[in-house]
This record gives structure tokens, sequence and C-alpha cells, in this order.
């Protein structure tokens, strides 16, 4: 009896039993659809996050904070009473392979339309060294970002115009805008006093769509100058540091460097340790979740095996009168395990297409589509845009279908083994 016959004979066995087989089919069909589900949904979920930081981030940055920040290795470190100060610039660019740095100090405020107010990040930067280090996102698409900016002048993301992406244009290039920051600094000593800050759109930048350190959509930019006396300090929140190249050894050298030269108070990360770290999270949840899914398929490698030792009790007297009519015990055993590989394939096959557009209508689903405007009073949150589109890579696909087909012959053996042992005269006895 060849290959095909065999495939034939458990095929028409597998037809005769339709319900039993499409239950059992089902099984696997749940396992390896949650699991491509799954897979799929996170690997787009990665690619999308991994494409907007790689818009807010330049490879060739280092990221310097105080203490208290996260650094690759080294896990989350000690707080630190240490500030970072706008002038401490000077002393970064003293450092070889440093090309230039600016000092970023950024606040929570809010701005005033006729009729809503709306909640954004107020960033004081040098808007030359800025536009130099993110010159593709920082970047005009309305009006000029003025290299030497005049006292007041102001340059706002795409979605601080253009809050519901819908041509609604609440503020344009050489618009008046007024900012309002609640300063808490003298708390408890004074209440809370708000600050306005009358300044003059010079610039609205272009679409960005991404987050990170660098540029986004959100931000109301000013000079850093006036972010000193706006906010009344010399503290910057963070300095970015643009290095000559982006080479592993000038990153890592650079970045020793700046911690000596702030005798450890610092913590410096840089935009590809950033990624990475990314990266190595989203591999450690594809296994977790892979594994999660991985358990429904055991479940349904469970019913192969129980479903296939029913079907072997019913089947006894046929296979006595096969190995009467000469049948090797090694066919009844091939009879058998084609059988869990024709369920198992089907079910991986039916269980890749389930998954894929399960995967598409979650994406869908939990895909955010903007900037949500919802209102309390007069107040309008806004909330960042990101869309994920599911991503079947072919080792997941490949994998997917050997897996659904992989526990279902594992689970067959056993039956398949105790089928092909059974002795003639004994299986025809068998009532």
């Amino acid at each position: 009896m060849n290959i095909s016959d065999v495939f034939s004979y458990a095929f028409g066995a597998i037809k005769l039993r339709k319900l039993r087989a499409g239950l059992t089919t089902l099984g696997v069909v749940i396992g390896i659809a949650a699991i491509v589900a799954l897979l799929s949904i996170s690997q787009g979920l990665q690619v999308t996050i991994t494409e907007q930081l790689q818009t807010g981030f330049a490879t060739d940055t280092l990221i310097v904070s105080t203490g208290g920040g996260f650094s690759p290795g080294a896990g989350l470190s000690a707080p630190s009473d240490f500030k970072l100060l706008v002038n401490y610039t000077q002393i970064i660019d003293e450092i070889d392979a440093v090309d230039m740095s600016v000092a970023i100090i950024q606040k929570i405020g809010y701005i005033e339309s006729d009729e809503n107010s709306f909640i954004s990040y107020v960033v004081g930067v040098d808007f030359n060294k800025y536009a130099e280090i993110y010159s593709s996102t920082f970047a005009a698409e309305r009006g000029d970002i003025p290299l030497n900016p005049e006292n007041e002048t102001v340059v706002i993301g795409k979605r601080i115009s253009d809050p519901w992406q819908n041509g609604t244009i609440i503020y344009d290039a050489e618009d008046a805008i007024k900012i309002i920051w609640t300063n808490t600094t003298n708390v408890p000593i004074a209440p809370p006093k708000n600050e306005t800050y009358n300044g003059h759109i010079a610039a609205i930048l272009k679409e960005i769509g991404g987050f990170g350190i660098g540029p986004s959509d959100f931000n109301i930019y000013i000079p850093i100058s006036q972010a000193q006396s706006f906010f009344g300090t010399d503290e910057c929140n963070t300095i970015i540091v643009k290095l000559e190249n982006d080479d592993e050894t000038t990153i890592e050298t650079v970045s020793e460097a700046i911690t000596e030269a702030f005798s450890g108070q610092v913590s410096v990360i840089s935009s590809t340790a950033v990624l990475t770290i990314v990266s190595n999270i989203f591999s450690s949840v594809e296994l977790f979740l892979a594994g999660i899914a991985g358990i429904s398929l055991l479940v349904a490698g469970i019913g192969i095996m129980n479903i296939m030792i029913v079907s072997l009790m019913e089947r006894t007297r046929e296979i006595g009168i096969l190995k009467a009519l000469g049948m090797k015990s090694r066919t009844v055993l091939l009879i058998f395990l084609c059988e869990a590989v024709i369920i198992g394939l089907m079910g991986a096959v039916i269980g890749v297409a389930s998954g894929w557009v399960l995967a598409n209508i979650v994406a869908r689903v939990f895909s955010r589509g903007g900037l949500l405007g919802a209102q309390e009073g007069n107040q309008a949150a806004t909330v960042g845009e990101m869309t994920i589109t599911p991503i079947l890579t072919p080792t997941v696909l490949i994998g997917a279908l050997a897996f659904g087909v992989a526990i279902s012959v594992i689970f067959a053996i056993y039956p398949a083994w105790r089928a092909s042992r059974r002795k003639p005269v004994d299986a025809l006895r068998y009532e």
C-alpha cells in the first residue's frame, strides 16, 4: 500500500466521521488562530512604534538627563538632587566627537483660543541648533523658522494648528497666541500663579506623526532665552547631543566622557540604545504571547488524542479485518498518523486565515484615529495617533502550519501505536 493510498484511506475515514473530525479540527483552529492573531498584532505594533521612534530620534544623538533615568543594562538609577542647567551645553560641546548640544526646557501649559483651551507641552530650545539636529522634522510647512528669533517668537506643531485634522485651522503663521503656564514653584509658601506668554507664531511645523525626544506635532516651541525668563529657571529637562557620526565606538566614548564630566550624576542614553531596548521588549512579549496561545494548542492536542483513542475502539474490527487481509502494522500506524496530519493541516490553514482576519479586526478596533475631540467644558484633550497594521511574517506563517501539524501528530502517536499493535484475532473478536 503506497503513501497515496494511505492518505486516501485516511481521508475517507475522516469523511465518514465529519462531525467528530470537525470538532477535533476546531481545537487546532482556535490555537493557531490565537497564535497568528497575537503575533501579527505584536509584530505590527512593534513596527509602528519603531518607525515612530525613528522619526522622533536621530541615530547620531545622545540624550542627557539627570540621575533617575533609565540606563541600558543598569535599569533605573537612584534619584538625584543634581540639576541639569542650560549652560552645561558649553561643557558638553568641549568633548571630542561632539558636534553640538542643545538644552531643552519643557513644561506643561495650555493655550487659549476663542472657544477651546488646549493642553500642550511648551518647549524652550535654541531654534538654530534644534533645526540642525532634527532637520527632517523641525521643518516649517507654513511660515519660516527664525534662526535668530526675536522676543516672543513661537513655532507650533501641526496638531496645534489643526487639532482635529479636518482643515479647521485654529492657529496659522503670523497669528498671535497666548500661552498660560501655572507656576507652582513657590507652593506651599505662595499660591499657584498663572504666567502668560503672549507670542507671535512664526511657523507651523509639517506633520511628523511620530513620538520621541525630538519634535512633536503637539508641542509649542519658544526660544530658550524666553523659556528661561518665562519659567523663571535655568534648569533644563534634557540636553540633546549631536555627534560627529553614529558609530558605536563614538557613542560609547562620548557617553562615558559626558558621564565623567558630571561625576556620574547624569544618565546618557543613545537613540540606538532606546530602539534596541524596544526591540528586545517586543521580542520577549512575542515569546510570552506565543506561549499563552500554545497552551490552547496543547489542549487541542489532548482532544486529538482522546478522539483518536475513541476512533481506535470504534474501528477495532476494521483494523482486525485489514490485518487479516495482510496489511502490515506499520501501514495501520501510517493510516492513523495520516489522519492526524490531515486534521492538523486543515486546522492550521483555517487557523492562519482566521487569525489574520481576527488580527485585522482587533487592530481596527484598537487603532486610534488621531486627535480626540472629547471636550470637558472648554478643555480639549490631545491624544497621539497610532495606527496598527498587523504583519504576518513568513516565519509566523510557516511556524503556525508546522506547529499545528506537529501537535496533531505528536498526540496521535500513542493511539496510532496501539492500533498498529492490535492482533488480528483479538481485533476480530472485539464487539
